[in-house]
């Protein structure tokens, strides 16, 4: 089998994150602009290669306030890096249906690998005679790691915003030639 490349469908696609906020809260947000694409060497995915990139300036946490203060330099200053990227360097089996992503994640100007669990979900054609593939895939990073490091101290102590993020992406791919037609 020769490569097949697949692209991202932003319709049926999230990229999301979880952040605690003031220590024992959590704020979730997403991403609503970005691309990407799968290249598959052979049937299975051992191998394949992923890049996407996403538009800084397109974060929703539903406060248009603080998603202000995320487009700031205070945090992602998209202004001067208006995207966030990430190459893979391979995919790896780790299990049925399961894979480790490991790839270059760039924020901010600022670039560290990083390692996204992932599980296949299935292939499937849809009514419209669209190849379509769906995956699952978590990480966790350290903001502070990407140069995110502003911060307000809490008088009870602790800080208004954890280093540490959790990403969640779910998405789907459709084949490449294939991209025009997806419904």
């Amino acid at each position: 089998m020769t490569n097949r490349t697949w692209q991202i469908d932003p319709t049926h696609t999230s990229i999301g994150f979880t952040v605690r906020h003031m220590v024992v809260a959590k704020v979730n947000g997403r991403f609503t602009k970005f691309e990407g694409k799968l290249t598959q060497a052979g049937d299975g995915f051992a191998g394949a290669t992923a890049e996407v990139t996403i538009d800084a300036a397109s974060i929703d946490t539903q406060v248009a306030g603080r998603d202000d203060h995320l487009r700031s330099a205070d945090f992602f200053d998209v202004a001067r890096f208006p995207s966030i990227t990430f190459r893979s360097k391979g995919m790896e089996k780790a299990g049925k249906e399961r894979y480790r992503l490991i790839g270059d994640l760039t924020i901010h100007g600022t670039t560290k690998e990083v390692e996204l669990d992932s599980e296949f979900l299935g292939g499937v054609t849809d009514p419209f005679g669209v190849e379509r593939l769906a995956f699952s895939a978590s990480a966790r990073i350290d903001r502070s790691a990407f140069g995110l490091t502003w911060n307000q101290a809490l008088e009870a102590g602790g800080v208004l915003v954890s280093d540490r993020v959790d990403l969640q992406i779910e998405v789907q791919w459709v084949k490449a030639d294939a991209k025009d037609q997806a419904a």
